[in-house]
């Protein structure tokens, strides 16, 4: 039975740049990279191909040794031009010179009434398709193996300047529906498809069949998988559930009813020192400087692939993640304010004593920088963390067992319900300063490896 949750506890960060409703007609861009840093959990990545190989979008370049039937693939045809390593050989990226036009690996449409369960997985598995299927607890990539008790899909996206799926997706539905009939049969329990409810449900999403529909109201992190999954079926000990996110859906889908791996994805271009800022169609992995050079108001600049509260810092010639749906370009922070703290400011901010005008003006959009505005200091219990997480947890006691890894403290207080991106809010608001999603992962290490 479909289920309305109204959720009170968090907050919006209203910015200035979000993408127009358009396509922008940027140039294409020329290289691509597979990150594995990018797959949280990857253990022991073994490359498959060598520099100056040929590949086609779908061909198989990477595996862990760990998890060696799941396939990461090509997003694109091309030269492989670059393997760079770091530090110890740590593997980094893969780099591919793409194609003027890109060809596919055909491996072949799948019957999905045909195939029980296992044969399914398998097929995905091989496919580039499964990394889109993340496991909870933990955030990892799942394993075929494994059966979950319900699979969530978050068609919404409270983050800061978040990509609008309606738009991104539309004229995708037979592939939703597709990639739907085919989570079901990889579940035991139900599918949940989750849509915002303070709006009509868009038209890609309403007539899917297969899933469960769910409304979800309310301020960041509404949107969040993990608050949605902590509202309808809480994650215990010892047991598993999966996550897609509607792209992952599409291209699962697609894979389903076409047989081939196509990675290409409309993205939003967003921030507030981009001159437009707009949707540009792409593949997973590409160099966002064609997107970013050329299109800036000033040159001192963050470039982050993905959203600033979770997203990562790249370079002007660095690459989009493999699970991102936006750019976002701000202004760099790297400056020293002296008595700040002190002074009247009009930055948006969730505590009224720091930005009471940002009150005042709920609906204004904010410039803002990468800023800390301070350094770490003793964690001062507020209250705040609980008030912008719409969860039954105690973030702060949680975060003090991290930081004393108390592994009995750690399980009871909630760390099989989170991510990093659940807490992420913590971070913006903490006055301590803390890394709270580096607390996060680290928790989580300590529980997935004890």
């Amino acid at each position: 039975m479909s289920k309305i949750v109204k959720l009170k506890k968090g907050f919006d960060i209203n910015m200035v740049g979000k993408a127009k409703q358009e396509l922008a007609d940027f140039a294409p861009a020329q290289t691509f990279a597979i990150k594995p840093t990018d797959f949280i959990g990857l253990q022991r990545p073994k490359v498959l191909v060598n520099e100056g190989d040929t590949v086609k979008a779908g061909t198989p370049i990477l595996i862990d040794k760990a998890l060696d039937q799941v396939i990461y693939a090509a997003p694109v045809s091309g030269k492989i031009v670059e393997i760079k390593r770091g530090d110890r050989r740590k593997l980094l990226e893969i780099k591919i010179l793409s194609d003027a036009t890109i060809t596919h690996e055909q491996l072949g449409q799948v019957d999905i009434v045909s195939l029980d369960r296992d044969a399914l997985a398998a097929k995905l598995a091989a496919s580039g398709t499964w990394p889109n299927i993340i496991q909870r607890p933990f955030g990892i990539v799942a394993n075929p193996a494994d059966t979950p008790k319900s699979i969530f899909i978050s068609a919404f996206d409270t983050h800061p300047l978040a990509p609008d799926y309606a738009f991104a997706l539309q004229g995708q539905e037979k592939y939703l529906q597709a990639g739907i009939e085919a989570l079901a049969k990889l579940t035991s329990g139900k599918v949940h498809l989750n849509v915002d409810g303070s709006k009509a449900v868009p038209t890609v999403f309403s007539n899917l069949k297969g899933a469960q529909v769910n409304k979800f109201s309310g301020p960041h992190p509404a949107g969040n998988v993990g608050v949605q999954i902590h509202h309808l079926d809480p994650i215990n000990k010892g047991e598993i559930a999966w996550t897609v996110t509607p792209y992952g859906v599409a291209q699962i889908g697609k894979f389903i009813l076409e047989g081939i791996y196509d990675a290409s994805k409309v993205i939003a271009v967003t921030g507030s020192e981009l001159t437009k800022a707009a949707y540009v169609k792409t593949y997973m992995g590409a160099s966002v400087s064609t997107f970013v050079k050329g299109n800036l108001n000033s040159g001192h600049v963050r470039v982050i692939s993905g959203n600033v509260l979770t997203g990562e810092k790249i370079a002007l010639e660095g690459f989009l993640g493999f699970y991102h749906n936006q750019i976002t370009v701000i202004p760099e922070g790297d400056y020293y304010e002296f008595m700040g703290w002190a002074k009247p400011t009009t930055r948006l901010s969730y505590h009224r004593a720091l930005g009471l005008l940002s009150f005042l003006t709920p609906k204004k959009e904010f410039v803002m920088d990468s800023n800390a505005r301070g350094e770490e200091r003793a964690f001062v219990q507020t209250g705040v963390f609980e008030s912008v997480t719409p969860m039954d947890i105690l973030p702060v006691y949680l975060l003090k067992a991290i930081m004393a890894e108390d592994f009995d403290e750690i399980e009871e207080l909630g760390i099989y319900e989170i991510v990093e991106e659940d807490l992420a809010l913590c971070e913006f608001v903490d006055v301590s300063k803390h890394p709270v999603q580096e607390l996060v992962r680290k928790g989580i290490e300590l529980i997935q490896y004890s």
